[in-house]
């Protein structure tokens, strides 16, 4: 007892917690850079390390989980999938690659230039978590790999970070500073020069830097499903050519009635897929139901009908409906499938249902599944299908609910559901519902620039949005919502917080700090100043910009004042360097973001980035001097 006491003792002098902080450090940057173990669970392992030796105390190991920035990703996560699933993100990113033709080189830049121009004015996290939907759509349509966009699209957010005083935290942190030690401070556009020479600069290296790192990237990752998109299985089946809508008019003898006494398929040979009507909630949108017996058709309604055009006219003529032929709509299906679905059933060898007929699967009743069509030995069957005698290896086509398409999927004894219903059901765009998502992130956006003026915090702008987007649908479940969190992104950066804490709390990265100022003091301001950058700019890759730039900004002034010429320049230097990071996954939450979107590994940003960070460092330092003069 007393050895382990006299031990402990030991680790808890100041000498071996920052040796234990050194090493886990090097340790944690080691195995980032071989990349065997996923990045969030080496950033947990260096969290317990620090947590487990007395380094940091529980609170401050777990502050990160609690950060605002961690929070805002959260959050921008599910209102950039909400983007995504609302068609959103392909309705603008059609319009941009407009503008880029089918031209590689024009896409990358017109990526590059709209991200800088916006992170100018927006937060780069929130820049990056708007965009990203729509930049992976358009790589989607262009056929090119997310990964030649993806990492531009971080670093370009960080960049456009450097325009404007509220661009990015670094800025505001060292106008700040100037402000609290009686100097006037930073203009809003008094970065700007830096930056457009920051941004020409990136502009010109990130183009061949990505072209000859991350050409081959994505490459390997190709789709593996098997499965057939519901567009395919509609053309295989042919079921968009006897697709009929029709409309309950005025006076018409359907309403108030229901459907199972109707008789729909008995009677009149018609399959009825779905009832469309408005939807009586404040946003006014269109509802889809499954034609269920029990469902009460209403005046106004739309009524999708499957079957032969004779008999579709023939039930519309018998009770007043106004009869629609319509053609497919821009090459896609008549039908939508927005809470509606279509999927394969396979029908195995020891089901009950072998030589009995379709009926006796009651699937309508159980599941709430209209049948469509049976395939078998390769030809389709459309008549008579629920009194046909079942046979194995049948392939029944259902349409439903997703819901009622899970359902079936489970009772897995008698069929097998092709494909994962609700994986598929995730995939399907709710495009009546990108006018809201679009109202609510431009509302989201003016909230986070206009955010000192109206009292609202951006992180509260982004929870309530992502809120909004669950609340009004524009995401299809809050399961899906979840899902749509890059949950390893968000681990790792909240992980690695704790990490800038003890860097901090041991003294470190201030002997660090005052150790290469103060040695390159004697050489002159363009030297000192160098210095400053080459601190912040090492400092940045491992801690967040605003932590580094609190670091920095009282070494950059002391600097300045020894040498008795002006801090702004220091001071500008400070900011440029903490904001332009690009080496490391960790070195800002958008280079986090876009990880897994690109598949990267850490090496792809040090082999990209790095050489970007030194040449875009060694500009700033020599063009600096000549705006903000010593």
């Amino acid at each position: 007892m007393e050895t382990l006491s006299h031990l402990s003792e030991i680790l808890a002098t100041p000498e071996a917690q920052a040796t234990v902080t050194v090493v886990t450090f090097v340790l944690t940057a080691v195995a980032f850079v071989i990349g065997k173990i996923r990045s969030d669970i080496v950033a947990l392992c260096s969290m317990a390390t620090l947590l487990v030796f007395n380094v940091l105390t529980p609170s401050e190991a777990l502050a990160g989980f609690s950060n605002s920035a961690v929070v805002m990703m959260i959050g921008l996560f599910i209102v950039g999938g909400a983007v995504f699933q609302t068609g959103l993100a392909k309705i603008i990113s059609g319009k941009l690659l407009r503008l880029a033709g089918n031209s590689e080189l024009k896409l990358f830049f017109l990526v590059v230039t709209v991200t800088a121009v916006v992170a100018g004015f927006v937060s780069n996290t929130g820049t990056v978590a708007l965009l990203l939907p729509i930049i992976l759509a358009m790589a989607k349509t262009a056929g090119t790999s997310p990964s030649k966009l993806m990492m531009p699209l971080a670093f370009a957010s960080s960049m456009g970070g450097i325009l404007t005083l509220i661009g990015t935290p670094p800025n505001l942190i060292v106008d700040g500073y100037l402000r609290d030690n009686g100097l006037p401070g930073f203009g809003f556009f008094d970065f700007l020069p830096i930056g457009l020479i920051c941004l020409a600069t990136g502009l010109l290296l990130l183009y061949p830097l990505c072209r000859l790192f991350l050409s081959q990237k994505g490459r390997e990752q190709t789709d593996s499903a098997d499965n057939k998109s519901l567009g395919e299985l509609l053309h295989e089946y042919h079921i968009s050519d006897c697709v009929f809508r029709l409309n309950l008019r005025g006076r018409s003898l359907l309403s108030g009635r229901t459907v199972g006494e109707l008789e729909i398929r008995s009677r009149y040979g018609l399959t009825l897929l779905e009832v469309r009507r408005e939807s009586k909630s404040i946003w006014g949108n269109v509802i889809q139901e499954t034609a269920l017996p029990g469902t009460i058709l209403q005046d106004g309604d739309t009524l999708y009908v499957l079957g032969h055009r004779e008999q579709a006219l023939r039930f519309a003529d018998i009770f007043n409906l106004t009869f629609h032929e319509d053609e497919e709509r821009n090459g896609q299906s008549k039908l939508d499938f927005y809470e509606i679905g279509l999927s394969e059933v396979l029908i195995t060898p020891e089901s009950a249902l072998i030589n009995r007929p379709l009926r006796a699967a009651n699937f309508r009743e159980r599941f709430g599944l209209n049948i469509l069509a049976v395939k078998r030995n390769g030809r389709y069957i459309f008549d008579e299908i629920m009194d046909g005698a079942v046979k194995a290896g049948d392939m029944v086509l259902v349409h439903g609910a997703w819901k009622g398409i899970e359902s079936l999927a489970k009772k897995c004894r008698e069929w097998i559901v092709i494909g994962s219903p609700a994986e598929e059901a995730e995939l399907v765009t709710l495009n009546h519902k990108a006018p809201l998502a679009a109202a609510i992130m431009a509302v989201m956006v003016l909230a986070m620039v206009f955010a000192d003026q109206i009292g609202v915090k951006p992180v509260a702008a982004v929870i309530i949005a992502g809120l909004l987007m669950v609340l009004t649908k524009c995401v299809r479940s809050v399961d899906g919502a979840y899902k749509m969190i890059g949950w390893e992104s968000i681990v790792l950066i909240a992980a690695m917080m704790p990490m800038s804490t003890a860097l901090s709390k041991t003294g470190i990265s201030a002997w660090i700090a005052t150790s290469l100022v103060g040695t390159l003091h004697a050489y002159g301001p363009i030297a000192a100043m160098a210095g400053v950058y080459v601190v912040t700019s090492l400092l940045s890759t491992f801690i967040s910009n605003s932590a580094t730039a609190i670091l920095v900004a009282p070494i950059a002034w002391a600097a300045a004042e020894q040498l008795g010429v002006s801090p702004t320049p220091f001071m500008m230097a400070a900011a440029v360097a903490a904001s332009a990071c690009f080496a490391a996954p960790i070195s800002t939450p958008p280079n986090a973001m876009v990880m897994n979107a690109g598949h990267y590994t850490f090496m792809d940003y040090v082999k990209v980035g790095v050489p970007l960070q030194v040449i875009m460092g060694i500009v700033a330092i020599l063009t600096i001097p000549l705006f903000f003069p010593f």
